[in-house]
């Protein structure tokens, strides 16, 4: 057997599947943190301007986006796949480099309104498109990050994975799903070095390009069946030839799902562990920001390549600035959302910190990614002090988790704005009885 009919043999047998109640948590953790991303990125650009760019898709069909507006099954997924990725508070598998919430989910919602599908059906796609892609993530490593953007590529894989599943896909079709998945997988680093909307977009169309890809297949229209393990495959052509036996070793005994980080600040990942420990350093040191004379920060190299922008001057490169979301935190406390207003991007104290803080490489730190985000921080006070703090892990990671307390706050703080308090609670409360639900089109 390829790969490919390994990962769909797996995926078609989840149907039947009884998940037990943790796997079934933690699939419910992430969509709640994924409604905490979807609902502020569904109102803002780029959600906003594809509504306008696939007005003939809206208003009309059987999925919906985040504010209740109906849509074709997959601009449900472009659209509200690119929201959920937006303002950076969107889950991570570590191992993979990836997000896989964003066009996962995204998939997941939208077919299954379609279908009208339970929750219980929904949440088991969901599980079976996280296992999946999280697996062709890990193994394609960080040679494929090098210059592919994870949650494009590998995102369309859990995107059709999910599909897949709610279509109730047999393991044959299952697989040419995948394979033809394989051949739409893109999205490029470089489209995000410098200020543009293309990210989110890279979680939209993996979104969407995996419902195409599932329904193809369900249609009777086929794909290589070794696009991912063959010689010109997916493994070779965009990474160094994984051994994909090693990915598919634990598939259904071990649940990746379990092991998700949750976002705890408002930018990208490679900046929380360098947050994290200026924060816990200044606390120790007891200092003012206006006291510290230079802040040295040591991480691993693709933190820098992604995120060391020293002179951010618009929200989506400052959410790439570990120099201004560092800044940021020590003045402010936090780096949520307010962080990237207007008057927080021009504030001169900001700026002004932003210029003492120097970025490094740390060997040892490097050869522990991606299995280990850690940084090494070092703060010099103006009267001759000087502390330094090592920040092994980020909290959000399974090793320092959000609690279901904590993902319930962050979504709160996150759509309470947007849908108000009362329709924000309804919406939590909806969520955390998803298996329950016999009709997704309620969500």
């Amino acid at each position: 057997m390829t790969v490919a009919e390994k990962f769909a043999e797996f995926g078609a047998a989840l149907h039947s599947r009884p998940l037990s109640p943790e796997v079934i948590h933690h699939a419910k953790r992430a969509v709640v943190d994924w409604y905490a991303a979807l609902v502020p990125g569904s109102v803002t650009s780029p959600a906003t301007l594809l509504e306008t760019a696939l007005h003939e898709d809206l208003d009309r069909g059987t999925a919906h986006l985040a504010l209740g507006r109906p849509a074709t099954t997959r601009s449900a997924a472009l659209i509200n796949g690119a929201a959920a990725h937006t303002v950076e508070v969107d889950d991570i598998y570590r191992e993979a480099i990836y997000h896989p919430g964003a066009p996962t989910i995204a998939a997941a919602l939208a077919q299954g309104q379609s279908n009208r599908s339970s929750g219980a059906q929904f949440l088991n796609a969901v599980v079976a498109g996280y296992e999946i892609s999280t697996r062709i993530g890990a193994a394609m490593g960080r040679t494929h990050y090098r210059y592919w953007h994870n949650t494009g590529t590998v995102g369309t894989f859990g995107a059709t994975a999910a599909a897949a599943s709610l279509l109730g896909l047999d393991a044959g079709r299952y697989a040419h799903a995948l394979c033809t998945g394989a051949t739409f997988a893109a999205g490029l680093q470089q489209a995000f070095r410098m200020d543009s909307m293309s990210k989110p977009l890279h979680a939209g169309r993996a979104a969407e390009a995996g419902i195409l890809a599932a329904q193809a297949a369900q249609a009777g229209v086929t794909g290589s069946l070794d696009v991912i393990d063959g010689e010109s495959g997916i493994g070779r052509a965009m990474s160094n030839g994984p051994d994909w036996s090693q990915a598919v070793a634990t598939l259904g005994h071990e649940f990746h799902i379990t092991r998700m980080t949750f976002k705890n600040h408002a930018c990208c990942g490679h900046t929380f562990a360098p947050i994290d420990g200026a924060l816990a350093l200044h606390a120790q040191l007891a200092v003012a920001a206006t006291d510290i004379e230079r802040i040295r920060i040591a991480t691993y190299a693709p933190a820098l390549e992604v995120a060391g922008n020293a002179h951010p001057s618009t929200a989506a490169e400052a959410r790439f600035s570990i120099p201004y979301v560092v800044a940021t935190a020590l003045i402010h406390g936090s780096v949520r959302l307010a962080a990237f207003d207007s008057q927080r991007l021009e504030d001169p104290r900001i700026r002004e910190l932003m210029a003492r803080i120097e970025l490094t490489v740390d060997s040892a730190l490097d050869a522990g990614f991606p299995g280990q985000r850690a940084a090494r921080v070092t703060i010099e006070t103006r009267d001759g002090r000087q502390g330094e703090y090592l920040q092994p892990t980020r909290k959000g990671d399974p090793e320092q988790p959000l609690t279901d307390t904590d993902l319930n706050e962050k979504f709160l703080e996150l759509v309470q704005p947007v849908l108000g308090d009362t329709n924000a609670k309804a919406l939590l409360a909806r969520v955390w009885m998803l298996e329950s639900a016999l009709d997704l089109r309620l969500l």
